[in-house]
């Protein structure tokens, strides 16, 4: 038979004796009972905090992107209202080899950027919304690649990091797509 002793002395239940405060304090760590309740609760606020945003991220992505598309595709139903009406109208008309005049082109955007917000702020229609999104981005994406001496020839120009910040639409895009149509995110046990 073993009987094992502690080497440490045994706290009370107001925190422990003075002694083992004095310790604790001296060598700046704090008594074994109270570093396991700090841990303990550490632990539980970290996996609270995991379930959160395992159920709440994606929907509060999607609602952000869809408030940012319909922002954008509002204004460019006002002429003059949208910093990037120029570079949308002249993308679509590029795109379209000028069959679509730059004016025609603008609203065109306008209406797809409203129901492509619509559809991400509500969660209806969303599959569909997702859909006339895949086909913005192409658009969206494009003046790097058509217009990238304007954007980006002598340095950064404004309307160049507008464009480029672009890839972040794109990313958080992906992933409400990838939950709309099937994938979840799941914590790990």
């Amino acid at each position: 038979m073993s009987v094992s002793t502690s080497t440490h002395p045994t706290t009370t239940s107001a925190g422990g004796d003075a002694g083992t405060r004095a310790a604790g304090a001296a060598t700046g760590r704090l008594p074994n009972g109270l570093a396991e309740q700090v841990a303990l609760r550490l632990d539980i606020a970290v996996t609270a905090l995991a379930r959160f945003l395992t159920r709440w991220s994606v929907p509060a992505l999607r609602v952000a992107l869809g408030v940012v598309f319909l922002g954008f595709g509002v204004l460019k139903f006002f002429p003059g209202a949208s910093p990037a009406e120029e570079i949308a109208g002249r993308t679509v008309e590029t795109l379209t080899l000028g069959l679509v005049p730059s004016t025609t082109a603008v609203v065109l955007v306008a209406v797809m950027e409203t129901f492509i917000g619509l559809t991400l702020v509500t969660g209806r229609l969303l599959r569909i919304g997702l859909l006339v999104l895949a086909v913005a981005l192409v658009g969206i994406l494009s003046p790097v690649a058509l217009f990238g001496d304007e954007l980006f020839g002598h340095g950064m120009t404004l309307l160049g990091q507008y464009v480029l910040k672009d890839v972040v639409l794109v990313a958080g895009a992906s992933v409400v797509a990838a939950v709309a149509l099937g994938a979840r995110l799941r914590l790990e046990a």
